[in-house]
């Protein structure tokens, strides 16, 4: 298999355990890195997916961050696209009839206003430190700065996430995209962003999608799979993903992607 541009998913796919790649992983990247341009496509901020690209030597190419709401070169920001100010807090009076939590994320910031398990298991997963303060405040601030989100985390208990689910659906579907991470996560983004739409955009001017290669396990990565030239889900997926890809190969665990590079790039 010949391709020019590897784009690969981090959590559940190429990171081989919450916070990392695999030595394996990584010499099977620098064995392809100067014939393909990889580019880490997440729905991570910056700074949870550089300390990634150092270790595997890629730190020059660009990266997606929040599922193409965010890409970045380096320090030089390529696109940018944040969530409407109406749409945040229509969205934080529904949660607040849930007991659902928000994180807010804006380029390297994520905010939260309470310690959680869930927020220490971010911590950990993401090694990026949140700023601890009330909702109100950081999107008080956030709008004296005329920004606002790039993502919206909301946390929960599986029963007010289901319940928010209906919401997100029913009212919200038409101004934001959202996804179930888990049981207990949902993740909100601007409507008009995807990783596809940010791959396409960083193409070499005689470079088709038909000459990219991905990896991905969930609901986000799906439109990626299905419409680059070959998509790949690890064996860990969501079965929405392996449906409509057109390999699957071993689980993140089992260091999938790096085999798959090893046996047919």
């Amino acid at each position: 298999m010949n391709f020019k541009v590897l784009c690969s998913d981090l959590d559940g796919t190429l990171l081989s355990t919450k916070n990392d790649v695999s030595e394996f992983t990584i010499s099977e990247i620098n064995r392809i890195k100067e014939k393909v341009k990889i580019i880490l496509v997440s729905a991570r901020m910056p700074k949870s997916m550089t300390y990634l690209q150092q270790r595997m030597g890629i730190q020059d190419n660009p990266i997606i961050c929040y599922n193409g709401a965010l890409v970045m070169s380096g320090t030089k920001e390529l696109s940018s696209t944040s969530i409407p100010t109406e749409n945040i807090d229509e969205l934080y009076d529904r949660c607040k009839c849930y007991n659902i939590k928000l994180g807010l994320y804006h380029k390297d910031e994520w905010c939260v206003s309470e310690n959680s398990e869930r927020v220490e298991k971010e911590i950990f997963n993401t090694r990026a430190e949140p700023i601890f303060e009330p909702t109100e405040k950081t999107l008080e601030r956030w709008r004296e700065n005329n920004s606002g989100p790039h993502k919206i985390m909301l946390m929960g208990t599986k029963e007010n996430m289901d319940d928010i689910t209906l919401v997100m659906t029913n009212k919200f579907s038409s101004v934001l995209n959202h996804y179930r991470s888990n049981d207990t996560l949902i993740e909100v983004a601007p409507k008009t962003t995807s990783k596809l739409k940010a791959i396409a955009t960083l193409l070499e001017p005689k470079t088709t999608l038909k000459e990219v290669i991905a990896f991905g396990d969930n609901y986000n990565d799906i439109e990626m799979l299905k419409n680059v030239g070959y998509g790949v889900a690890v064996c860990n997926a969501r079965n929405e993903a392996k449906q409509i890809a057109d390999a699957i190969t071993l689980t993140n665990k089992e260091n999938g992607v790096a085999q798959f590079i090893k046996d047919h790039l």
